[in-house]
């Protein structure tokens, strides 16, 4: 299958307008299928995205100097990470902190234009996925490609979970690693102090960790069970996610029909209106009519007294004369 291809049929997807999704990626898989079959059921797996997802694509569609500019922050956040240059650091969290806020509204902007608005947490949702994209190379790469499909969190300390984020993450550029870590000059015998070993311990830290202050050491067995937690919490919400999803579809599935219904039966009540006033009319040609016959039956039986009457003297006129 041309990955590629699947990679074009999407990013036309999700690019169009959210309720019509469904819609257009049944007709985009019958098409694919036409040329490809296995090309056809890629398409029609390729799932919904989320409200703030989709969000952050028409961003990524209409304004993409936005997330460069993000994309160009991030860049200088993990430059100075790198050089532990902690006022930097500081000053460029200001600045994100306004782009953050001058890049929601755009995306406010942006989605009106398509004819919707956003709630103020779905708008927290997309805050966090920009914010996660100066944080993490990889998720400013998902942002940028258009197809998102959920949301994005990262601190700097951790990566952004890309984990079903993207539709065809295959055609993403890599990502690129993180620098490895720098660590200070050896110390001489002297100072091989217990703030030495401190000090190097600190050193083999994510740089933006290494500026706070170091955590206490987590036994192993808690952070076994953090982990087992984590990987439990991890699969009940892909679990949960998935079947949000479905029913999503389920929902806008029902929604579409619901619409034909509706439409349906205002032509029947069209048709039964216009039935209702010629059944109307009908009623009163009958009335009309009736009445008319009733007169008519009524002259009639006149006229026919009126010819007996007149039979009756002819016969007596004729037995006169005989």
């Amino acid at each position: 299958m041309d990955e590629q291809a699947l990679a074009d049929i999407a990013s036309g997807l999700y690019a169009a307008p959210l309720e019509d999704f469904v819609t257009a990626r049944t007709t985009a898989a019958k098409e694919a299928a036409g040329q490809d079959k296995e090309l056809g059921m890629a398409v029609k797996a390729l799932p919904k995205p989320s409200v703030a997802a989709w969000a952050v694509n028409m961003l990524a569609l209409h304004q993409p100097d936005v997330l460069a500019g993000l994309a160009d922050l991030g860049a200088r956040m993990r430059d100075a990470q790198a050089s532990l240059d902690a006022p930097a650091l500081r000053e460029l969290g200001r600045e994100r902190r306004t782009m953050l806020s001058a890049a929601v509204d755009t995306v406010r902007t942006v989605v009106q234009e398509q004819g919707r608005t956003i709630s103020d947490t779905i708008a927290n949702d997309v805050e966090e996925t920009l914010r996660a994209m100066t944080a993490d190379e990889g998720a400013a790469a998902a942002v940028r490609s258009g197809r998102l499909l959920k949301t994005l969190s990262a601190d700097g300390v951790s990566t952004a979970d890309l984990e079903g984020a993207v539709a065809v993450p295959g055609v993403l550029p890599a990502a690129v690693p993180a620098a490895p870590p720098a660590r200070k000059p050896a110390p001489d015998k002297k100072q091989r102090t217990t703030t030495a070993r401190t000090s190097e311990a600190k050193a083999a830290k994510p740089r933006l960790e290494a500026v706070r202050q170091a955590p206490r050491p987590v036994s192993l067995p808690a952070l076994e069970k953090a982990k087992t937690a984590l990987a439990e919490a991890q699969e009940e919400e892909a679990r949960t996610s998935g079947l949000a999803q479905e029913l999503q579809e389920q929902v806008d599935e029902t929604q579409s029909e619901i619409a034909a219904l509706v439409e349906e039966t205002a032509e029947l009540r069209n048709r039964l209106k216009s039935a209702e006033e010629q059944l109307d009319r009908a009623r009163k040609r009958l009335a009309a009519t009736a009445a008319e016959a009733k007169q008519a039956a009524r002259a009639a039986d006149k006229a026919g007294r009126t010819a007996m009457l007149a039979q009756e003297r002819v016969l007596r006129l004729g037995n006169t004369r005989g």
